[in-house]
């Protein structure tokens, strides 16, 4: 009873140490990771020259001086607007097209699932740069240019295959027996998916929103090809002409760069249960 009781005791305490060496390890990352942020948000208090003189210390006096200037001199009103605009068209046209195309692959609804199954696939492998070109000729062609909804779309489509497989490892854990019992009932596919299987596979839904959401935000490729009018620039492109025009006053820089970190951190803090749990359901299945 003794030996095994010490050899408990034992496995306990390396069980132990073994916790506390990856907490440490985790935290030590943690810090690595948010150290760049919390610098750019103590910068952005102080003037340029204080930034110049040392990076690193306080600043004379916690003043907002800076984010409001940054705000008027930027025109980031009619920027964020633009990128609401863009992220939203963009969520919506990509959870309606990665849904409806994860259930027909979950569901194998066409006999060319594989093949398309393959196509998504080869997709995450091409270059955005590769359809710059025919992309900009059909917004010409279509007189779409500087369209912030088209933009958004254009965007979804192109981010479109991960959220696709996301989905459509949702839609393959959902019982078949509950489709069946609401055709008997006399439900068509199309109430089938919104009534009966969309409200199951919500926290995926949530994931791919953020998921897209967040490369909209930051998109800048398509942005400034496509948005040809400072009058439809987003959030992005105000910044990155904040940075062209203010490029020596770091102060500026360092509050604009805040003002753009700060409805993203937002988001995720509120949504990062429902994204955590989404990311983690919709682990790769076969």
């Amino acid at each position: 009873m003794k030996t095994k009781r010490l050899l408990t005791r034992s496995r306990d305490k390396k069980k132990s140490v073994a916790f506390w060496i990856a907490v440490s390890i985790l935290c030590l990352l943690a810090l690595i990771s948010l150290f760049p942020l919390a610098l750019v948000v103590l910068n952005s208090f102080k003037t340029h020259t204080e930034i110049m003189l040392n990076p690193f210390s306080w600043p004379t006096s916690f003043s907002f001086h800076n984010y409001v200037y940054t705000w008027e001199i930027g025109k980031f009103g009619s920027g964020f607007i633009n990128s609401i605009k863009l992220t939203a068209s963009a969520i919506i046209a990509g959870v309606i097209g990665s849904s409806t195309m994860g259930y027909v692959l979950a569901t194998r609804r066409v006999k060319t699932w594989r093949p398309l199954t393959l196509y998504f696939m080869l997709a995450t492998t091409v270059p955005l740069q590769m359809f710059m070109l025919p992309l900009y000729s059909t917004f010409v062609d279509l007189k779409l240019m500087g369209n912030v909804y088209a933009v958004g779309v254009a965007i979804a489509a192109w981010n479109l295959p991960m959220p696709i497989f996301l989905m459509r490892t949702y839609f393959l854990k959902v019982p078949f027996e509950l489709e069946e019992a609401a055709r008997i009932d006399g439900a068509n596919t199309f109430h089938v998916l919104t009534k009966v299987i969309m409200p199951i596979v919500s926290p995926g839904i949530i994931t791919v929103a953020c998921i897209i959401g967040l490369f909209s935000w930051n998109e800048y490729l398509l942005t400034t090809t496509l948005l040809k009018n400072e009058v439809n620039f987003t959030a992005t492109l105000k910044f990155l002409n904040l940075n062209g025009t203010f490029s020596r006053d770091f102060s500026v820089i360092m509050a604009g760069a805040v003002i753009m970190v700060i409805p993203m951190v937002l988001v995720f803090l509120l949504l990062q249960k429902r994204f955590i749990e989404g990311m983690a359901n919709g682990a790769v299945k076969g």
